[in-house]
């Protein structure tokens, strides 16, 4: 199945966070803070704010991206887990 978002719309897939930290010390899967990057799989349009102004998408498909931590809105499709937010929730682009 293929997502394709609608308006200023993004689907993203976040990125697996490392499970060691500096020091070497080993985290267990409930220890783990939520990741904040994530790659973009699919871009919307585009679209139009309440004054009337265009709002151009600025990320691309392929983009590692930094969010907000509780952004979105996590969705399963085809045993695969994604979250879908406003291009307003990315903080910056990872390059």
């Amino acid at each position: 199945m293929k997502i394709k978002p609608l308006g200023e719309r993004v689907v993203i897939k976040m990125l697996e966070s490392e499970e060691t930290t500096k020091s070497g010390i080993v985290l267990p899967g409930t220890a783990k803070e939520k990741p904040q990057v994530a790659e973009i799989v699919a871009v919307g349009p585009g679209g139009y704010d309440d004054k009337g102004r265009e709002i151009k998408m600025e990320v691309k498909v392929g983009n590692k991206v930094l969010i907000s931590k509780y952004a979105g809105t996590e969705v399963k499709i085809d045993k695969e887990e994604f979250t879908i937010l406003k291009q307003s929730d990315i903080l910056a682009i990872v390059e």
